[in-house]
């Protein structure tokens, strides 16, 4: 069973653009129906992680608003990371589900027990993993990913008994 999410965020929760304002303010858009599901995974008793090469306080404050407690930016190894997560809640790599767009993401996306990425992941990395979603980053992959862990795992009435 899965009990770790991993999430990559540019490119799986965002579509990948990094928008600046005039005044070098960053802009990310994220989808509403990615964070329902995210927030529902957690109030289940899961656990979810963003694990990020680039660093934004925009990433800070959603995390916050969805109650991810495992947030690591600014990561150039992330499958390290994730081990080092892994051995602090005491899970093994075949309980942890991550989604990855890019090379960055390979070993880490090579180490989990599931693996997925968005439909616009690249070559390399929809070849590697186990499932490539139909959505593209920031247009609900995410909340696709989630379905499919829920369905798989046999929770879709505790999935649903959060809000229902």
């Amino acid at each position: 069973m899965i009990k770790l999410i991993v999430l990559d965020v540019d490119g799986c929760l965002t579509n990948g653009d990094i928008i600046y304002t005039s005044n070098a303010e960053e802009i990310k858009h994220f989808n509403v129906k990615d964070g329902l599901a995210i927030s529902s995974w957690i109030k289940m008793g899961f656990h979810v992680a963003i694990i990020t090469g680039r660093e934004s306080k925009i990433v800070e404050k959603r995390a916050k608003e969805l109650g991810i407690k495992h947030l690591y930016q600014h990561v150039k190894n992330k499958e390290r990371i994730l081990k080092e997560l892994i051995n602090k809640l005491e899970l093994k790599s075949y309980e942890v589900a991550a989604i990855g767009d890019d090379l960055n993401d390979y070993k880490m996306l090579r180490y989990v027990g599931r693996s997925f990425t968005p439909k616009d992941g690249i070559k390399e990395v929809r070849e590697l993993v186990d499932t490539v979603l139909s959505l593209k980053g920031g247009e609900g992959a995410v909340r696709e990913m989630i379905d499919i862990l829920v369905d798989e795992n046999d929770i879709r009435d505790q999935f649903l008994s959060v809000w229902l």
